[in-house]
């Protein structure tokens, strides 16, 4: 599996090779280093940790740069460990790029989506209004009933009500790369990404089944 992070810089449009529009989200994905590769001896199971991101040193603890520097890498802010990455083909201090992946790839893209605050049951669920006749006046927006009476007499765990919206973790899988270009760490994938300009991106490869 292949898999790099970056910044989500915004939407435009490309046109094929037929002359047809098509929407993509440009990301500013690495260039990543690689930090740490675990292995089935020493950790139990593989990975390959990547650092993206730059920042100014005071930003990190102690125990951040130190494990930066022992990987040669400089002060970087997001450390992200995938699972499925052939450790043997990474060696610690590597450079991970946007030339990982090429156009015509599957992938998935995962961000933290924009946080909109609390919304009502209308907003994030896509309830119905009530009825507007037979003389109520504030029940138009209102979830209605949220439980049964004395049997059981409680609100069900997992109603839908009002609350938080966003700012969860989103995955969009299947995504197909459209344009990739290492010389400007710019990565092209077709349709939407979650999240908001500037906010940090996974992308993976993606594999059979997943």
């Amino acid at each position: 599996m292949k898999a790099i992070l970056g910044y989500k810089r915004g939407m435009a449009r490309v046109f094929d090779a037929e002359g047809r529009i098509v929407p993509v989200t440009v990301i500013e994905a690495g260039p990543c280093i690689v930090t740490a590769v675990k292995s089935e001896a020493s950790d139990g199971y593989a990975a390959v940790q990547l650092a993206f991101g730059e920042t100014k040193p005071r930003r990190l603890s102690r125990a951040e740069r130190g494990h930066l520097q022992a990987a040669g890498a400089g002060s970087l802010r997001h450390l992200r460990e995938f699972r499925g990455v052939a450790p043997e083909a990474l060696g610690v201090g590597a450079t991970v790029d946007a030339g990982v992946f090429a156009p015509g790839d599957v992938v998935h893209v995962s961000a933290t989506s924009r946080g909109l605050g609390t919304a009502g049951t209308i907003k994030r669920h896509h309830f119905h209004r009530q009825r507007k006749t037979h003389g109520q006046s504030d029940r138009e927006r209102a979830p209605g009933s949220v439980g049964a009476g004395t049997t059981p007499g409680k609100t069900f765990k997992g109603q839908r009500m009002a609350g938080r919206m966003g700012n969860a973790r989103v995955t969009v899988r299947n995504l197909r790369v459209v344009v990739a270009d290492p010389a400007r760490n710019l990565l092209a994938v077709r349709g939407a990404v979650p999240g908001p300009r500037g906010g940090l991106v996974v992308v993976r490869g993606a594999t059979k089944g997943s």
